[in-house]
């Protein structure tokens, strides 16, 4: 399992890479609109973001395994409607139909490793399972690079297929497994318990020990499977919308226009009325009890947003600086891109490990404060920007992530019980991608603010985006 999951991660954070380096030359080729090229990067976050927590939510009721197939199918299906576009509308529905996909394999993919391993042995596994991630993340710009020096930006979307094909037979397999695990499951929960209980950290069903675990919700009256919290969806997906749409296209409508400010005020409001549904709904989309009571996940996705609003923007403008601003081609900007990540991946194991042993706070913190040091080195970084000052900016930021990105997870997953895995890492995936969306829309706006619209255009879709 730990092997698929990973294989997931991989393909997840691939696509997003190999994006951001194909885009000065996928734009010229679709024509696209500077509003347009900012869609087809953030839409894809945008999808995950308003669909991981009620992903998470059913796939807790009905079968990880079940969920993270369906996932991949539609991953791999909209992969290729990706790579079939012909105008940038196209391209963008079918970047969010690929990104709600993913949300379902990313919402599965850490409870389903959580689930499989004890505490002792769940941080050095989620850093595992992080450094697939991150090597999709190291390869995507270069094979990006490549892809689009030598051949059509179209083959970016199909690399991936290999892997979503090996995923969908060897998760078939897994399926059995789980639901005659999930029939044993409901046999036992009929039958009376043991009058003495577990002992405190016992491994659960599961397979990983709850020590400390907030107790989950009933799933709806007389034990009956909850129903999806429609209501609830709708008002998290509409605030997730209201609040990163505006920050797309400020560079259009400005910073105090009405429309702005309108949509903000928006996403406040529909967050308040989220949180006043959620309490009172039976069956809540988010056990609002997570966050006001089990101050150990809580500050653990607080922090995840926070991390990952820093750093996914800037990584994303470097990624332009360097092929537009330091006239590198897309194919080294690719390899100067692969620092960040290679790091990432090596040390992730490591840091994992390391919490198992110490604990999640310390090392966390501390890539907390290397991730602002090598977003600082890149923000002064002069023009024109020596390749050894670039190299080991990149080289601080993905010690920093590597060393926040495993204990953080660990700390978030094993704060939970085994009926509420695949919500939390929803959730936890759901702070990822926003910060990740708000990110990449607020850093591109302030970019656009600052040298205009035409310079605005230039920064993401190249030379030609003058001439268009």
């Amino acid at each position: 399992m730990l092997v698929v999951s990973s294989l997931a991660m991989f393909t997840g954070t691939l696509v997003t890479t190999v994006v951001a380096v194909a885009l000065p030359v996928m734009g010229p080729s679709l024509r696209l609109s500077y509003s347009e090229a900012l869609w087809v990067q953030a839409i894809y976050v945008l999808a995950m973001s308003v669909s991981l927590v009620p992903v998470g939510r059913l796939a807790d009721q009905h079968g990880l395994v079940r969920f993270f197939l369906i996932g991949s199918g539609i991953f791999g299906l909209f992969s290729i409607g990706c790579a079939l576009a012909f105008n940038g509308p196209f391209l963008i529905a079918m970047r969010f139909l690929q990104g709600a996909g993913a949300a379902f394999t990313s919402a599965t993919a850490s409870a389903l490793v959580t689930a499989a391993f004890p505490p002792e042995e769940r941080g050095r596994a989620l850093g595992l399972n992080a450094m697939a991630g991150y090597v999709g993340l190291m390869l995507g710009p270069p094979i990006g690079g490549v892809i689009v020096s030598h051949t059509s930006w179209r083959w970016i979307f199909l690399v991936n297929l290999p892997i979503v094909l090996f995923n969908l037979s060897w998760g078939w397999k897994l399926r059995g497994a789980e639901d005659r695990d999930r029939a044993r499951m409901s046999e036992a929960a009929v039958r009376p318990g043991p009058a003495t209980g577990a002992a405190p950290g016992a491994r659960t069903a599961g397979g990983a020990a709850r020590s400390g675990a907030a107790p989950a919700r009933p799933t709806g009256p007389r034990g009956a499977r909850a129903r999806l919290d429609l209501p609830g969806t709708a008002l998290l997906a509409a605030m997730l919308a209201a609040l990163l749409v505006p920050l797309i296209f400020v560079p259009f409508w400005g910073w105090v226009s009405p429309l702005t400010l309108g949509l903000l005020v928006g996403a406040v409001v529909l967050f308040a009325s989220f949180v006043l549904v959620e309490s009172k709904v039976e069956d809540p989309l988010l056990d609002l009890d997570l966050v006001r009571k089990n101050r150990q996940f809580a500050a653990g996705n607080a922090a995840a947003f926070l991390n990952y609003a820093a750093v996914y923007g800037v990584t994303t403008l470097t990624a332009v600086f360097l092929e537009v601003s330091e006239r590198h081609t897309a194919q080294n900007t690719g390899f100067f891109m692969l620092t960040q990540p290679l790091f990432m991946a090596a040390l992730s194991p490591v840091f994992g490990r390391l919490s198992d042993k110490i604990g999640s706070r310390l090392p966390a913190t501390a890539g907390m404060l290397l991730v602002a040091a090598g977003t600082a080195q890149l923000g002064l970084l002069p023009m024109p920007a020596p390749a050894w000052r670039v190299i080991v900016a990149l080289a601080v930021v993905g010690i920093g992530m590597a060393a926040f990105s495993s204990p953080n997870t660990s700390s978030v997953m094993g704060s939970v019980g085994r009926s509420q895995l695949s919500l939390a890492s929803g959730f936890l995936g759901t702070m990822r991608t926003t910060g990740q969306g708000v990110s990449v829309a607020l850093l591109g706006a302030i970019a656009a603010s600052g040298l205009g619209p035409t310079g605005g255009r230039v920064i993401f879709l190249g030379e030609k985006a003058s001439e268009a």
